[in-house]
């Protein structure tokens, strides 16, 4: 593991460290965590965007982008 330095404003560092104490875990592991999280959010939309984009692309008949669109669960842009 490595161990690396991050600056954060005083309002924010007072609400992870609650955060952190209310999920019993210390200020590392509640960032990690909210880390992994955000970066598994990222990812997901990344994969929404390219399956929206390409059924947009490749729609074989007028409906396919439609029928796409009922059975994704895409949030709104």
């Amino acid at each position: 593991m490595e161990t690396i330095q991050v600056a954060l404003d005083s309002e924010l560092l007072r609400a992870a460290d609650g955060a952190a104490k209310r999920a019993r875990l210390n200020r590392s592991a509640l960032i990690r965590e909210a880390l992994r999280e955000h970066l598994k959010r990222l990812r997901a939309l990344e994969v929404e965007a390219r399956d929206r984009q390409g059924c947009r692309q490749r729609p074989e008949a007028a409906g396919d982008v439609a029928a796409c669109e009922r059975v994704a669960s895409w949030p709104e842009r």
